[in-house]
């Protein structure tokens, strides 16, 4: 495999540490640390082992910082070419994706044209315990709707960043200036496992549709 990332930064650092298909400390072998950036190598075809829950990481004891962390590992040097973009699916099913959703572009509810739409799953991958997509040209309408919604490339970031802070400090993301959540409140559920995507139910970013249709209830009363 061809290290595909610009020489110096630090995915092409990682990715050379882990060619020889090991596990390594995150926290001292690896200079990537947010969930994002393993995202957007799995995205790009990157191959991640995962543990024995199919977790795309493990946490093992590390020597060098005498602690249990958080370690990646590839799974292959070989780059799936056929989930080679930004959303992780097929390329069939994206172009199928954005066909249904009209390419309507969820945050500001405008048509724009395909190449500056994203696919983003509804539930964040930063919560996935296990890869659980289904990958094909054949996904049924009803389906698509449920589990995605179109974005463009600052709009996506924005939502990333929102439901990363989410997982790593229980504060749900909100709609810029307007704290509302038509289920729960600004904390996560403690009662909901944090990798159940029934936490995510009221957020403005997991559903922007059902969020302004539950809010235009509000103004109508």
């Amino acid at each position: 495999m061809n290290n595909p990332f610009k020489k110096g930064s630090t995915s092409n650092y990682d990715l050379n540490i882990l060619s020889d298909l090991k596990w390594h400390c995150t926290k001292c072998e690896l200079k990537s640390g947010q969930a994002k950036t393993w995202q957007t190598w799995r995205h790009n075809g990157i191959q991640l082992d995962v543990d024995e829950k199919g977790k795309f990481y493990k946490k093992i004891f590390c020597n060098e910082c005498q602690n249990k962390t958080v370690h990646r590992k590839l799974k292959t040097l070989e780059i799936l070419k056929e989930t080679k973009n930004r959303s992780g699916l097929a390329r069939k099913l994206v172009k199928k994706i954005k066909k249904v959703l009209k390419y309507e572009e969820a945050v500001f509810l405008r048509k724009i044209e395909s190449k500056e739409l994203e696919v983003d799953h509804k539930f964040p991958q930063i919560r996935w315990n296990k890869n659980e997509e289904e990958n094909n040209a054949d996904m049924r309408e009803e389906i698509i709707k449920r589990k995605f919604i179109l974005l463009s490339r600052s709009n996506n970031l924005l939502k990333s960043r929102y439901c990363e802070k989410c997982f790593k400090t229980g504060k749900r993301g909100s709609f810029p200036g307007i704290n509302y959540w038509f289920r729960g409140s600004e904390d996560w559920n403690n009662n909901i496992d944090k990798y159940d995507q029934n936490g995510c139910e009221g957020c403005f970013w997991n559903n922007p549709y059902k969020w302004r249709s539950e809010i235009n209830k509000l103004v109508n009363k």
